[in-house]
């Protein structure tokens, strides 16, 4: 039998290592992640740790592998690289832990994908959610254990982890089960937008693209980061200074806005892995939100502010 490793499926290219790829191939159908590969998971009426790896239940197989089974971990929503295996397994595996990660495809109402208000430190911009109660679409979710979570977190310090309650947002999976509730992280800076139209500038699409565009609309960025998209990752990723440098035309070009409509961040669910809820919490006691929560032009009560960095 042919193996199914990252680099046969062509999945293998992680944006850490090759910035312009951002955010990577993500899987398109259930899969469980095992280090370099990722073997089909099948889709069944039950709970998650039911559903088949092969012949043998995903729990029983997670069990043999010593790892922790479904109930006990957290899912998790990726808008940007988190969705890709190889982005994800080279978090995991360069903080010395098992890339053992459940990986499904989740249809999600109300969330739209833009474009962080920061230059990441691989020199990349980041995709970020804001809400949009018209969108509809998949969305990657990984069930992560413990210190899987607390790892993942550690790699998104411009983000919050906030918990996004499944009676405001749907969640499908695609055996029609909806999910109680699961975790996305809201960018810290914001989400930019358009100059022309002033909506959220789309996100997790072509880096390259993306970048030339933004170069093109603004000549400090240009004298800044470019004339090109590799000279962008390349003078962002060396330098600190330069990417804050970025992050403050970016707000002085009035593209910045706050993403309103999301859930507040809360230290409780949010904090470190151990205090996060796992599935069988969320099946079992779905998180509940208040109106004034779920639509993109209320308020909510995090309200970030967009720093001002010093260039």
């Amino acid at each position: 039998m042919t193996r199914r490793t990252l680099r046969a499926l062509g999945l293998d290219v992680a944006p850490a290592r090759h910035p312009l790829s951002y955010p990577g191939r993500p899987v398109t159908e259930p899969a469980l992640l095992a280090g370099e590969e990722l073997t089909p998971l099948v889709a069944g009426p039950g709970r998650l740790g039911t559903w088949r790896v092969g012949t043998a239940a995903l729990d029983h197989v997670l069990a043999s592998l010593g790892c922790p089974l479904t109930g006990r971990r957290h899912p998790v929503l990726a808008v940007g690289s988190n969705a890709s295996p190889a982005q994800l397994a080279h978090k995991l595996t360069r903080q010395g832990l098992p890339a053992t990660v459940p990986m499904v495809p989740v249809r999600v109402r109300g969330i739209g994908v833009g474009c962080s208000g920061h230059i990441g430190r691989f020199g990349y911009v980041a995709a970020a959610p804001y809400a949009d109660p018209a969108a509809e679409r998949p969305l990657v979710a990984s069930w992560l254990d413990a210190g899987q979570l607390a790892a993942v977190d550690a790699t998104e310090l411009n983000y919050w982890r906030v918990l996004l309650p499944g009676d405001a947002f749907a969640m499908v999976l695609p055996s029609g089960r909806r999910l109680g509730g699961a975790y996305l992280y809201v960018s810290k800076w914001g989400v930019l937008t358009d100059p022309g139209s002033g909506l959220p500038r789309p996100g997790g699409g072509d880096q390259s693209a993306l970048l030339a565009a933004l170069l093109l609309a603004s000549p400090r960025l240009r004298a800044l980061l470019g004339p090109g998209p590799g000279n962008w990752v390349e003078r962002a990723a060396a330098d600190a200074r330069v990417r804050a440098a970025g992050a403050q035309v970016f707000v002085d070009e009035g593209w910045v806005r706050s993403p309103e409509g999301l859930p507040a961040y809360d230290p409780a669910h949010g904090g470190d892995g151990a205090s996060a809820l796992c599935q069988d919490d969320l099946e079992d006691n779905p998180p509940q939100v208040s109106p004034a929560l779920t639509h993109a032009t209320t308020r909510t009560n995090r309200e970030p502010s967009i720093p001002r960095l010093s260039s």
